[in-house]
């Protein structure tokens, strides 16, 4: 890559919605890229912990740097699904992810107190965040019984999981939300190119992630696997995890090959379904924890839910899903004040 090249990279700040804006780059070769990938940028920003005000409950977000990189398998990848190709090339800002995937600790803070009166005078971001829509009731035990202090969240719709991130927005004034496909993808990826970022040895999957031959059917405590290289845990198995945008089987073909695609993302509406979730659960065998497996939700997961119109807030019958937050260094344009569209009158499809 050139010096001007980088520099250009370094400072462009376009996105875009669904069908991505894109770079050219220098002396493009159609199907090809002309450059190394993944590249890198350095990081800006440093961990730290959120801790959720007006309780004792703390998580930790991890600085995720900027970069380019092939989002996708290639096509000789074992277990390689259809929707996972071809393999393009994207460009990401810097942004922090949760360490480990949301739970039921943090996410009864925001369900649970929704009855909760506290005494005037409150905050500004104590009003906010008393403003945004909490859950009804769930139809049955919402942890379906796998375990609740220090387990991943399951079993809520991407409705859900993104009012929650506009609840903890409002709550710590900061801007949380669920990362982007891309972004969750990179993140995932750690700046590697094989199908685990551990490489492609499956008897080294037991170490990082609970799936299917190990989990004894549940979900477990985040936190207990070993990290990917940028400190994520539980980023394959455990539970899948909501990323923002719609899902769509053939998305992929609509990228160029030799031009950078820039912050894509296939944003939400009105629609339940479907929506993308990653990294493969512990239900799901070692092909669908592949850091570029990919998943739609359906009317299927939610087909035990006897009431109509069906719950927009819990899903009866998938509990290996959960989700985890990202944080923006800078949000992209297309992503500032985003909130679900989703009402109990919204269409199936």
């Amino acid at each position: 890559m050139t010096h001007l090249l980088k520099h250009r990279l370094g400072r462009l700040g376009l996105f875009a919605v669904g069908l991505p804006a894109v770079l050219v780059l220098v002396h493009p070769t159609p199907g090809q890229v002309p450059v190394k990938l993944p590249e890198i940028a350095a990081l800006e920003q440093k961990n730290y912990t959120e801790k959720i005000p007006d309780s004792d409950v703390s998580f930790e977000m991890i600085a995720i740097p900027g970069g380019i990189f092939m989002m996708g398998s290639p096509a000789g990848e074992k277990g390689r699904a259809g929707d996972e190709g071809p393999q393009h090339p994207v460009k990401l800002r810097p942004f922090w992810m949760g360490k480990t995937e949301v739970t039921w600790d943090e996410y009864d803070r925001y369900w649970r107190t929704n009855v909760a009166k506290k005494a005037e005078p409150k905050t500004a971001q104590d009003k906010a965040a008393d403003a945004v829509t909490r859950p009804t009731p769930p139809y049955a035990d919402e942890t379906f019984g796998h375990g609740r202090e220090g387990n991943p969240v399951l079993c809520i719709t991407q409705h859900a999981a993104m009012e929650y991130c506009r609840w903890l927005s409002a709550k710590t004034g900061k801007d949380y939300r669920l990362p982007t496909e891309a972004e969750w993808e990179w993140a995932c990826r750690a700046g590697t190119t094989t199908a685990y970022s551990f490489g492609d040895d499956l008897e080294k999957l037991p170490e990082y992630a609970w799936y299917d031959k190990n989990s004894d059917e549940v979900a477990h405590k985040v936190g207990q696997k070993k990290p990917n290289p940028w400190g994520l845990l539980d980023m394959y198995g455990n539970v899948a995890e909501w990323c923002i945008d719609h899902y769509k089987a053939d998305y992929y073909k609509g990228f160029p090959l030799d031009k950078v695609s820039l912050a894509p993302v296939l944003l939400p509406d009105e629609k339940r379904y479907s929506y993308v979730a990653r990294g493969g659960s512990w239900i799901d065998p070692p092909a669908m924890c592949r850091s570029a497996a990919r998943r739609g939700s359906n009317k299927d997961w939610l087909k035990r839910d006897p009431q109509q119109p069906q719950s927009i807030w819990w899903m009866t019958d998938a509990d290996y899903v959960g989700f985890r937050v990202v944080r923006p260094v800078e949000e992209q344009d297309n992503l500032k004040g985003l909130k679900s569209k989703v009402t109990r009158e919204s269409p199936d499809n």
